[in-house]
């Protein structure tokens, strides 16, 4: 082929390479042409003896194919050596691939000293010996490919591999600087991650997965990493079964913080501020050593500084203080059951769905206020403060120029279903944005006893009021989140009403652009828009159904940016995540595919995961069905879930046999179909043939993993969880039982 990577001419210098992914890179480099260096020590995996039965074998296989290869039975302490066995074979060295390694594990407590040394003189000091010799031979010729095999372990830890760890995390360190130092040289050096079967993995991998995590998957990223044509240098890259992703280290936002006139600030200011510190709710930022990093740090203090120093010595003399001084007055809001009602039909709520009901019906048992009914009783409280702030800010406010910009909401406790509620507004920042600016007012909402009830973050975006040189971000915003990147979890859609507009502006929104086709033209829109918040409550309706039963009681914040307008009648489709007890959405036109509610969340309390992963599951496995099984009752909440989500089909497309077991024997039989027509379960072995995944596992264990009392990946781990057949089909488990099951 054309572009057949080759490495004529070239030598890779191969450690630990006897077995397992040593031996496969071997064989692939030298398939390509290149001459190599198989160095094996020949010892066990805990670092035991000697013997040149490895390498030599592989030498031979190389050789038997036409391949050029040498054996070296050196330890990776002798780095000179090793590296010296290349040069006096080859007359140089290229490529270097450190990847000998042992294990001794131990709990940290029972750790001992050699156990220390012995993991760290093979992993990272032999690698540090190999790569120093080989060094000064890749610069003098102005080439040279460097790879540093670390692992999860290292990456993330893991119980009984500090010794491990602790080797492996310094290796991508020092892959990091090699990179930078060897910049100049054309030396370039990366990290792997791999997952391979191997001496080292056997005994703790199950076998069914050492099928799949073959060696010879990894060796052609690593060869492609080593070609000249790469690119690539300081990257880490996670390998296994042939799939491949790049690892990056992120920071979050983070926070400066600077004690009165720029000094050092107090640990109370600290401790006040360190949720900002652990805040990854915004856009998480890659975290690098350049230049741009130091210099983006010195000028975000500086300027944190001066701003401080400046505020002590002129009081409230700048823009963004004189707005924070202005407070509003106390507005009252009174509201009764029909103003409940009336809230909930404007965003959406209807009678023929029986969940429903309690947001309608004042008779009903469960008579509930929505959640996002709190906006309602805040938003006329902000009207005076936004023109007032721009007022003392010496800054033009021309009110047909006002959008609202984005909305945070979080309560306090359930809205009450009747009550006189009481709002104050304070300007918590102005924001520079060019042509306009951005007002950030909070309100805070407390019920007839004093207490706090609700609080509302509104942001307003004034054109024309902007380019008065003040600050561009502000640390008071309720910070807006990126979507995850894989499919959503789940979606609903629903289509608005026509009259939707004029159903939401009845709860006190009565600007005519929702309603006047004259003014909306005036707006530049063909026909009155719905209302932003309206959106915001189909939104905050969709989450709440899906994830929390109509639960009010669970709901305790949610925060979105309006992106684009919907006009009544059309669909709105909400795309949704769950993360933990947060549930990332967004909202879109299906008749346009236009975004129309972004950078969202709803965050939920008093989630439960094993409530939650099925109604009421421990009720469900605490009894058996007609076949003596807890799993019983778990499957006929399977086949609930596929039949009100049957695009599941779609994104699993295949078949699983389950078979449950007591004492070891199979007791019961399930066929989880997602592959033919809308998907179902039946009772009973595969009747389509023969399944794409068998999975085995003991009745009472498949309970407690539906209970979150057990890890369905430890089981899997000690073959008490046992997979056949696509193993890695079972990771579209997830969207089956994705907020329903733990499995």
């Amino acid at each position: 082929m054309a572009d057949e990577l080759r490495f004529d001419g070239r030598v890779v210098l191969v450690t630990g390479a006897g077995g397992g992914l040593g031996r496969e890179y071997a064989l692939a480099f030298a398939s390509k042409g290149a001459s190599v260096v198989v160095n094996d020590l020949g010892g066990d995996a805990k670092g035991g003896g000697k013997n040149s039965a490895a390498a030599d074998k592989v030498v031979e296989e190389i050789r038997s194919q036409g391949g050029r290869a040498v054996a070296d039975y050196h330890s990776v302490e002798d780095g000179e050596k090793v590296v010296q066995t290349a040069l006096d074979a080859f007359g140089r060295i290229d490529i270097l691939i450190n990847n000998a390694g042992i294990l001794r594990d131990r709990s940290f407590g029972r750790i001992s000293d050699l156990d220390w040394d012995l993991v760290h003189r093979v992993h990272l000091r032999g690698a540090f010996k190999v790569t120093r010799a080989a060094w000064p031979h890749m610069r003098k010729q102005k080439y040279g490919k460097i790879i540093m095999t670390s692992s999860t372990s290292g990456v993330l830890g893991n119980f009984g591999q500090a010794n491990y760890s602790a080797a492996k995390l310094g290796l991508v360190g020092l892959s990091n600087t090699l990179s930078i130092e060897g910049s100049k040289y054309n030396i370039h050096c990366n990290s792997i991650v791999p997952l391979a079967s191997s001496r080292l993995t056997q005994g703790i991998i199950p076998p069914d997965v050492m099928d799949v995590v073959k060696p010879e998957y990894v060796a052609p990223y690593v060869v492609y990493l080593c070609h000249e044509s790469c690119p690539e240098t300081g990257g880490v890259f996670q390998l296994a079964g042939g799939w491949a992703a790049e690892l990056r280290w992120h920071q979050a936002a983070g926070v400066v913080l600077f004690g009165k006139g720029g000094q050092v600030p107090t640990p109370e200011m600290v401790r006040d501020n360190w949720d900002k510190v652990t805040d990854w709710s915004g856009p998480a930022k890659e975290f690098s050593n350049s230049g741009n990093f130091m210099a983006e740090l010195l000028g975000k203090l500086q300027e944190a500084k001066e701003a401080s120093v400046l505020a002590e010595s002129k009081g409230t003399s700048s823009v963004e203080e004189k707005v924070q001084l202005v407070k509003g007055k106390e507005i009252q809001f009174t509201y009764g059951f029909k103003d409940v009602i009336l809230y909930a039909l404007g965003v959406g709520v209807t009678v023929p769905d029986d969940s429903h009901l309690k947001f309608l019906y004042e008779g009903h048992e469960d008579f509930s206020t929505l959640p996002t009914f709190g906006v309602i009783a805040a938003q006329s409280a902000t009207g005076s403060v936004t023109a007032a702030a721009l007022e003392a800010a010496g800054l033009p406010f021309d009110p047909t120029k006002l959008l609202h910009g984005e909305q945070y909401l979080e309560l306090f406790k359930p809205l009450p279903t009747a009550a006189t509620l009481t709002s104050r507004a304070e300007v918590a920042d102005i924001l520079d944005k060019g042509k306009g600016a951005l007002v950030l007012i909070n309100v805070t909402t407390n019920d007839e006893k004093g207490e706090a009830v609700c609080f509302n973050q509104f942001s307003f975006y004034i054109g024309g009021a902007g380019g008065f040189g003040g600050k561009r971000r502000s640390e008071h915003a309720k910070p807006l989140v990126s979507m995850p990147s894989r499919a959503p979890d789940a979606s609903i859609r629903e289509k608005t009403s026509c009259c939707q507009a004029a159903f939401y502006r009845l709860s006190g929104d009565y600007n005519p652009i929702h309603i006047d086709p004259n003014f909306a033209q005036m707006g530049g829109f063909s026909s009155p828009i719905l209302h932003g918040l309206c959106s915001f409550g189909f939104g905050a309706r969709h989450v709440l159904r899906q994830y929390a039963n109509n639960d009010v009681t669970k709901f305790k914040a949610i925060k979105t940016r309006f992106s684009k307008p919907v006009y009544p009648g059309q669909t709105i489709q909400t795309d949704m995540w769950r993360e933990g007890n947060r549930i990332f959405f967004q909202c879109k036109v299906v008749e346009s595919g236009h975004l129309v509610l972004s950078g969202g969340y709803v965050d939920l309390k008093d989630m439960d995961d094993a409530k939650t992963t099925m109604p009421d599951v421990h009720a469900l496995v605490s009894s058996s069905g007609k076949s003596g099984l807890k799993s019983e009752a778990l499957f006929k909440e399977i086949g609930k879930r596929i039949s009100d989500h049957p695009e599941l089909v779609k994104k699993v497309k295949g078949i699983f046999e389950w078979n449950i077991t007591k004492g070891g024997k199979t007791a019961g039989q399930w066929t989880v179909d997602l592959k033919t027509g809308s998907g179902s379960v039946t009772e009973g072995p595969c009747k389509q043939g023969k399944a794409d995944c068998t999975i085995t596992v003991e009745d009472d264990d498949l309970a407690a993993i539906a209970m979150g009392k057990a890890n369905p990946q430890e089981l899997f781990m000690k073959s008490k969880l046992k997979v056949k057949g696509n193993i890695m089909l079972t990771t579209k488990l997830g969207q089956l039982f994705k907020d329903q099951a733990k499995l």
